[in-house]
Order: structure tokens, then sequence, then C-alpha cells
């Protein structure tokens, strides 16, 4: 992986706050050119200075995922400038916390159209550029929620689990062509960034993130080296792994868990600012940073696993309560058939013979 000037090229869609803003100061920390995909201004002039002051370069534009001709036009400069692009991080999201049926059609159709094609939109203007080159590799930003949704963001569960279908199916045909760009899927838990203040939402009380919750650098460290490593997926967190395998072996008791749970674990119990800017449609023009408000509560360390492995655990830890449960089947059934046995021998003992005729 080698650009121009012998330096590699990163694009990072959804750079200006959080997550996104996280995973390109990580990449200018390792000297990389770093391209910013954001639609704030103020956000992005942010996210250059601590690009360019992490010892990277930075090249930034002002656009809108769901705007598919504008990323591809990104995509052509960034690679034009530095010579190519090696890596696509597709970031940028937006949801709605509501009821389903306090959701407007227009409102699911806008979260689709950032949530899910956005990352569509990034995957095709990458490709446009890593398939001739024969290289490249592009990391879909997910979440644990695109296995297991949960109530009041049916939007943005929708359109990660969305994410999750496209990139199966691409990669299928990538490996098809012979290709060697390489996908990888990263499902994060929750992360203390300033969407919680951002999102549009109905709800009576204050937004935040069901806990445990971990600040934006810790993912961003398994961002770039899954950028490397290029694993299937990479699952993040313990709470992330128990939700994917939760919902896989018992989802209907999670069904009710979450009914009787799952709202007041989405709130703070401070009454929610009533009119306040979204960035649904519009960007929330303000330079926060990476982090949201939940300093205190976050922790700076996560651990990550591929989930091929956490699977073979699973299964082996599968395997021992089965082989338990039959050898205990088993044993029972010896010990009701020595029973049986020991029954019948009384029984033939107790029996009067009966006198043969003639005696």
């Amino acid at each position: 992986m080698s650009s121009r000037n012998g330096r590699n090229t990163v694009m990072v869609a959804g750079a200006s706050a959080g997550v996104g803003r996280a995973v390109a100061h990580e990449f200018a920390r390792q000297g990389w050119n770093v391209g910013l995909i954001a639609r704030g201004e103020a956000g992005l002039r942010g996210t250059i200075r601590d690009v360019e002051q992490a010892g990277g370069r930075a090249m930034a534009f002002m656009a809108d995922v769901a705007d598919a001709d504008a990323v591809a036009q990104a995509a052509d400069e960034l690679a034009e400038r530095f010579g190519g692009i090696d890596v696509w991080v597709n970031n940028a999201m937006v949801t709605i916390y509501a009821p389903v049926q306090e959701t407007k059609p227009e409102e699911f159709r806008r979260a689709t159209e950032v949530t899910y094609l956005g990352q569509v939109h990034g995957t095709l203007a990458a490709l446009k550029h890593m398939v001739p080159r024969d290289r490249g590799t592009i990391v879909h930003i997910g979440s644990a929620l695109a296995y297991r949704s949960i109530p009041l963001q049916a939007s943005y569960c929708a359109a990660k689990a969305a994410v999750r279908g496209f990139v199966d199916s691409l990669r299928s045909e990538l490996l098809h062509d012979g290709s060697r760009v390489r996908l990888t899927m990263i499902q994060l838990p929750a992360v203390n960034t300033p969407q919680f203040d951002w999102a549009r939402s109905r709800l009576p009380r204050k937004l935040e993130p069901v806990p445990p919750i971990y600040q934006p650098e810790a993912i961003a460290r398994h961002v770039f080296k899954a950028a490397h490593d290029a694993p299937r997926e990479l699952w993040i967190g313990a709470s992330a792994w128990k939700a994917i395998v939760g919902n896989m072996l018992i989802p209907g008791w999670i069904d009710g868990y979450l009914a009787r749970h799952g709202y007041r674990g989405e709130m703070t119990s401070v009454q929610a600012q009533k009119n306040r800017p979204d960035n649904l449609y519009d960007p929330v023009d303000t330079d926060p940073g990476a982090h949201g408000r939940f300093d205190a509560r976050a922790t700076g360390h996560v651990a990550a696993a591929d989930p091929r492995w956490l699977k073979l655990g699973l299964a082996a830890a599968l395997g021992v309560v089965a082989g338990t449960m039959l050898f205990a089947t088993e044993a029972q059934g010896r010990g009701e058939g020595r029973r049986e046995g020991r029954r019948a021998m009384l029984d033939r003992r107790s029996t009067p013979t009966r006198a043969r005729p003639g005696g």
C-alpha cells in the first residue's frame, strides 16, 4: 500500500466529529494523507487542523454522502492529488430517536440515504480507483445494531443491517472476480460522540448511549488495524459480542427484555431541550471534536475480536454442553435400563410357577 510521495492515502467519510474524526486523527498519526468528507464547515476545519498537527496531510471536501456524484468527485480529486486511494472508511450516519409510528416516511428515507446509501456511494467511488490497481481496503463502520435492533432507532438499525447485506454481496462478487480489493465491516459498541446532541429526537428526555461507553480513540485504533488486516468482520467490545451472539441464540427473550428496559436505557433523567437543532438534513455547524458529553463515563480502551474465533469458542462451549447433556441422558437411560432389569428379575422370582397338567 503506497501512494505518491511514499505516503498512503485514506478517505474518511463522516470525518468532522465522533468516530470519523478520531479515525482521521489516527491515520494522520501514522503519517498518512487523509481525505475528509463531511457537511459542516466548522467541523471540517477543526479536523484539518487535527490531521496536520498529527503529521498527516489533509484534503477536505464539504459534501453530503447521500449525493453520489459529490462523493465520486471527491474520490477523483483525492486520487489525483495523492496518486491513488489505499483505504476508504465509510462512517457517515444520521438517525432519528422516535417510535416507528412517530417517525415520518421522509425521515426514514433520509436516514437510509445517509447511513446506508452513503456507504454504497463511498464504496462505488472507492472501487472505481481500487479495482484497476487491484488493491485497497474499504472499511465499513457498522454497529452491533446491524444484528440486534433496539426500540426507538428503527431507521438506524435497519440502515446498518442493510450495509451488512450489501457488503456480503459485494464480497462474493469480488471473490468471483479474483480481485484483491478487501472489505471489512466493524461492528461498534456504544461510543462517546456528539451524535446524542445532534440526532433528531422526539423522546422526552436527553439521549445517551447504552453503557458501557467507549472513547472514539479506542475505536479508531481498531479501525486502523483492521484497515491493514482486513478481517471479514471485527466486533468491538464485549457488549457488542453479547448482543450479537445473544440475538443468535435467544432473540425472543431479548425482544421482551428490550420492551421492558430499552426505552429507559436510551435516555437520561434530564428533560430534553425543545426545538434544539439536529443534523438530519443540515449540519449543526460547530466544532465539538471527537467526544460527546460522556467523558466521565467512557473507557479509553476496548477489546476487539474476529467473530470467527468467537463463533469457534461458542461452538466449542455448545459442544461441551451438548456432550454433557447427551452423556447425562445416556447415563440416565442406562440407569433406568438397569432398574427395569432388576424389576423384571424380581417379578419373575415372585410369580408362582403354574403346575403342569398330569403332574
